[in-house]
């Protein structure tokens, strides 16, 4: 479900969870014993659950992060950021107003920076996230200079196709940790998967060769 289909869904909901309701779109539908029509948003959880994966204990870097674009994705991340504890989460885009409006929805924890003024504040963060649609097949690549950024720093791209992006390309050549964004997608449908057939299916490495292979990507 991609936006606007997840406001529609947020309108029609009678009932919202607490991340459905922070992030202000829902992307599962269900009716609950009561017949109640519940919405939920589990793109935070899934973008958790990719990390925990792929990277363990990657939360446990640092708690500052920056986050690129401010759109529909970054709302979900920047929700999932701070209910992990980052206290710090810079959002950078190239229209600051929607940057500004997305800090002044999440409260004081976050931060809307200029995207000139980015070079510089990477050189604080442990964490970089791409959510925007830069890099994406068929889509300009994301050119930003990763000189300032800690080699530490987690790289990660919400972007599948291709898996790796020239941020992940250019991250992992300098030693950064990185993280694909295929993960997002198959941690983030879990949910749902469970609220719909009772049943909660595992994000495997298996899984995810399967889906490789079926996308063309392995």
């Amino acid at each position: 479900m991609t936006i606007p289909n997840k406001e529609h869904a947020y309108n029609s909901a009678e009932k919202l969870d607490d991340a459905a309701k922070m992030i202000g779109a829902v992307n599962t539908l269900w009716l609950d014993e009561a017949g109640v029509l519940n919405g939920s948003n589990t793109d935070g959880l899934g973008f958790l659950g990719n990390l925990d994966q792929m990277l363990p204990n990657w939360d446990n870097n640092g708690n500052k992060a920056i986050v690129l674009g401010a759109g529909g994705a970054s709302r979900a991340i920047i929700w999932a950021l701070l209910s992990r504890g980052y206290t710090e989460v810079y959002i950078a885009n190239r229209t600051l107003e929607k940057a500004q409006k997305l800090a002044d929805h999440f409260g004081p924890n976050t931060i809307a920076i200029a995207w000139d003024t980015l070079g510089e504040k990477l050189g604080e963060a442990d964490l970089l996230v791409n959510t925007t649609s830069l890099g994406m097949t068929g889509q300009p690549e994301l050119n930003i200079d990763l000189d300032n950024l800690s080699k530490s720093a987690v790289v990660t791209d919400i972007v599948y196709s291709p898996l790796q992006t020239k941020l992940l390309r250019d991250s992992a050549e300098r030693g950064n940790p990185t993280v694909d964004g295929l993960g997002m997608l198959l941690h983030q449908a879990v949910p749902g998967f469970e609220k719909w057939f009772g049943v909660r299916p595992e994000v495997t490495d298996e899984l995810r060769e399967i889906i490789l292979k079926e996308m063309g990507l392995a």
